[in-house]
């Protein structure tokens, strides 16, 4: 008897597919690893490498491949400079861990799944990392679909792609790189025609696909909602602390081309050379730019999406984006957002007033007063943060839901992030990115912790987006009641202890910091 006639062996070759599933896409087939009852598959490429010719091009197609290919392990991150270890708040989302690699053959996504099978139509989160549009990857740890993958019985797609000058660099109007600025974005286009032509093979049902980012990820969809090549490609959307309301101008992207392209030596019509820059010299000059901006006391020059063909206006200035209004939306911030950007852990609170007298002047003293009343138990550092938070992120979201709601179309909810990181005992608060492992229902991380309240926390929002992504509304049985945002009542669920929808919290802070903006406007 040969080993290939051994009587167990047909028992082996049966849990071999168990454990490692096949699933056949419209390129090829690809081999993923199940454990804990999850099929995960990563480094499923949806798109061409970008290095060399494709350099700056549009996203490429995959060539078709035979055989079986292993899904197995992280595909690589975009280049980028890694997180600095020396700021705590980039420890405590693990942003140096990027696994994978590095290069500019990045445009991959992972995907974990319940049931790799096509009738299981089970509903799809599509997630967008963080990080800007300079940073980052869906290969971080808190980018795992596992847990929610599980908890939701939902799949879980997370995506990579290009970033910063490789993404986003403006070359010209003319040509087949005249939409070169606007590269990463559609990218992530790309990324979701994949889902739509793959999902189904992996379980997933391409007619409930929400699309959701935080940071980073939702100035991504943000402009995804205004993109009229993503339309019909999401089902439902969540823009987490971070409302885009304008993409780069494409004189202010010529103005960034010409600084890095001087560095370079090199004209933006030099394509052949350019192309042939190793991207780690791209990465450098990128950070020369950045120094010169900051030796002139200047904010460091980004590469971000470009208006152009693919983005053919602003996404939510002046108003909200016609391609998606009949899209169920979810708008988000963190009640202390900017904690993360600041250091003086020990400020004063005459700093605070300082602060504000120069943003303020004469209502510095009444406004700070209004902050401490709101909340006497928070140190100068928190309401500094706060009050930075309120000016910026709050101030984006809440203008992005008047827009919205200005233009009508499918309902539009909002929640804010009140319940604090336990972190280094608290400092943060509410801070930046405190509600994307609740979201992935993955509470093992620094900003949260393993205990009965943030489960229950992690319960109700991991809830509400697999609910929106199943059927368009957050509304579901472990979720506070959710009344859809409107522009009288003001509703907001806001997360904490306990959670609850309120009618226009904070609205002092909403309507002065409004007044002040719309004062400045010209």
């Amino acid at each position: 008897m040969t080993s290939l006639d051994h009587p167990t062996l047909g028992a082996v070759r049966s849990a071999e597919a168990k454990l490692f599933p096949i699933v056949e896409t419209t390129e090829g087939k690809v081999r993923g690893l199940r454990s804990g009852r999850i099929s995960v598959f990563k480094g499923l490429r949806y798109g061409a490498d970008t290095s060399g010719a494709n350099r700056f091009l549009p996203p490429q197609p995959v060539e078709p491949w035979a055989g079986v290919r292993d899904a197995l392990d992280y595909g690589n991150i975009a280049p980028q400079i890694p997180g600095d270890r020396r700021h705590a708040y980039a420890d405590l989302i693990l942003n140096d861990v990027q696994p994978g690699g590095m290069g500019e053959d990045c445009l991959v996504l992972n995907l974990w799944t319940p049931d790799p099978s096509p009738g299981a139509r089970k509903p799809v989160i599509v997630r967008f990392h963080g990080g800007g549009f300079y940073g980052g990857s869906s290969n971080n740890p808190g980018g795992d679909g596992e847990m929610l993958a599980r908890f939701g019985d939902c799949v879980v797609v997370t995506v990579n792609h290009r970033l910063s000058a490789l993404g986003y660099l403006y070359l010209g109007d003319d040509g087949p790189l005249a939409d070169s600025g606007a590269a990463g974005m559609q990218d992530l286009v790309a990324s979701l025609r994949w889902v739509a032509r793959n999902v189904e093979a992996f379980g997933g049902d391409p007619s409930r696909v929400l699309i959701v980012g935080q940071s980073g990820g939702g100035a991504k969809v943000s402009h995804l909602l205004a993109m009229p090549g993503a339309k019909g490609l999401f089902s439902s959307a969540g823009v987490m602390s971070g409302s885009r309301l304008t993409a780069m101008t494409r004189e202010q992207g010529a103005k960034a081309a010409d600084l890095l392209l001087r560095q370079l030596g090199l004209r933006a019509d030099q394509i052949k050379e350019l192309r042939a820059v190793p991207f780690a010299t791209l990465l450098a000059a990128q950070a020369e730019v950045e120094a010169e901006d900051r030796a002139r006391g200047e904010a460091p020059r980004s590469f971000a999406p470009l208006i152009g063909d693919a983005i053919p206006h602003h996404p939510f200035t002046p108003g909200a984006p016609t391609e998606s209004l009949d899209i169920p939306l979810v708008i988000s911030t963190a009640l202390d957002e900017r904690t993360y950007r600041e250091t003086r852990f020990d400020m004063a609170w005459d700093e605070v007033s300082k602060n504000l007298d120069h943003r303020v002047g004469a209502d510095a003293d009444m406004l700070l007063s209004a902050y401490r009343d709101d909340d006497p138990n928070a140190t100068a550092f928190i309401i500094n943060a706060r009050i930075n938070s309120d000016t910026t992120f709050r101030l984006g979201a809440d203008t992005m839901l008047e827009r919205r709601l200005a233009a009508g179309g499918a309902p539009t909810w909002s929640y804010l992030w009140a319940s604090p990181s336990p972190a280094f005992g608290g400092r943060y608060g509410a801070v930046h990115g405190i509600d994307v492992a609740y979201s992935m229902h993955d509470i093992r991380f620094p900003l949260a912790g393993p205990t009965a309240d943030n489960l229950r926390l992690a319960d109700e929002i991991a809830s509400a987006w697999v609910a929106l992504a199943a059927t368009g509304s957050p509304a579901n049985p472990k979720t506070p009641a959710w009344p859809a945002y409107d522009l009288t009542a003001r509703n907001t669920l806001v997360f904490g202890q306990p959670t609850q929808a309120q009618s226009d919290p904070r609205r002092f802070f909403r309507e002065y910091w409004s007044k002040a903006a719309a004062a400045r406007r010209p």
